[in-house]
């Protein structure tokens, strides 16, 4: 009916991908132009050519069913589009869909139907299309709890930043707070025994290069300045560990303490930051007039 030339065709006239060439080629006999107007029709065509483009703006979400949590980050490409309401809705939905699932990876979370029988793939595709700007469902966490534990949300600057703690305990105000905490000083994990070796070990080799380029320490065996290094080190984990850093609403005590003094004991935390991780495109913005205006002439 078609050849694999006809894809090649096909991709280059559109700039969608190889699979979703062939599904519209089959669909339409093999016809070309009904092929380009099936893509076009289902916003593909139109979503390929963004893929170029950074999507580092956005909003993160959670939701919680029962004993089980979903925290999600979606990405746009600029700020102005996590306003428009066909974007917040989409996120709404496919969070929805999420705790209601039992997916896991995010190759299953992209073939979640929504209520209007679509995948979330395929949403994201439209959307693209309609909204006009690249959107991309970039990750998700499924966070569980046990009945004797409860989970603790807190979202910042609508959206851009959200953690979800849990902890061992009852007490939601506590959790939240903790949340709050996260969110706020960025930990890197719950304590010492979460921090992975190789960020251990990088850290205090740093530390240890730091303390031998002294002059003041040039006398010292390497017995005390290993000593030196951990004592340093300490102060790595307490910036960096959840429960050791100080509580954010009252510095006397930390996160630990504060927990402990509620009945609370620390378990988990996620936190997801919009765009953390992403390289974001530098814009000069008179060059981009200049461009457009180019553009026009």
């Amino acid at each position: 009916m078609f050849s694999a030339s006809d894809v090649k065709e096909l991709r280059e006239k559109t700039g969608a991908g190889m699979m979703d060439c062939k599904k519209a080629l089959d669909a339409c006999e093999g016809n070309m132009e009904k092929a380009v107007d099936w893509l076009r029709e289902k916003g593909i065509a139109k979503a390929a050519k963004k893929e170029s483009r950074i999507a580092a703006e956005g909003i993160t979400e959670v939701a919680e069913n029962g004993n089980e949590a979903v925290l999600l980050e979606v990405n746009c490409e600029t700020d102005f589009v996590t306003k428009n309401e066909k974007f917040t809705n989409l996120v709404s939905e496919i969070r929805d869909a999420l705790v209601s699932s039992d997916c896991k990876t995010m190759e299953e979370a992209n073939e979640v139907k929504l209520s209007d029988g679509k995948t979330i793939a395929e949403r994201i595709i439209e959307a693209t299309a309609t909204i006009g700007e690249k959107i991309s469902f970039r990750r998700f966490e499924r966070i569980t709890k046990s009945d004797d534990e409860v989970f603790g949300i807190y979202s910042h600057m609508g959206g851009k930043i959200t953690a979800v703690v849990t902890l061992k305990g009852s007490n939601k105000d506590v959790a939240r707070d903790v949340a709050m905490q996260v969110c706020a000083m960025s930990p890197i994990a719950v304590n010492r025994d979460n921090v992975p070796t190789e960020m251990v070990e990088h850290e205090k080799e740093v530390i240890l290069a730091e303390i031998k380029n002294d002059p003041k320490n040039e006398s010292k065996s390497e017995e005390i300045l290993d000593k030196m290094a951990t004592g340093r080190l300490s102060k790595f984990f307490k910036e960096n560990c959840l429960v050791e850093q100080d509580f954010i609403k009252d510095s006397s005590m930390t996160v630990a303490k504060y927990a402990e003094a509620n009945g609370c004991e620390v378990l988990s935390m996620v936190r997801f930051a919009v765009g953390e991780g992403i390289e974001k495109r530098q814009e000069n913005f008179a060059d981009e007039v200049a461009a457009q205006i180019n553009a026009a002439n």
